[in-house]
């Protein structure tokens, strides 16, 4: 009879982990008030990005790629 107040218990862990996950990496996308908008990049926009990129030569620039793997 114990045994089920615990699988209850860790199913209530395991459901908020996935919606920590789900907001982390698909709602909670936002940028800091006077910063450009958050970007995700794909072939549809990388020459964007390259334009971008050379049009500020004149000034410092920074390109991270974070990764989870």
């Amino acid at each position: 009879m114990r045994r089920k107040p615990m699988i209850y218990g860790l199913m209530a862990v395991v459901g908020a982990f996935v919606l920590f996950v789900v907001y982390y990496l698909y709602l909670g996308s936002t940028a800091p008030t006077g910063q450009q908008a958050l970007v995700r990049l794909d072939n549809s926009n990388i020459e964007s990005l390259k334009k971008s990129f050379n049009d500020s030569a004149d000034s410092v620039r920074v390109i991270v790629m974070l990764s989870p793997t």
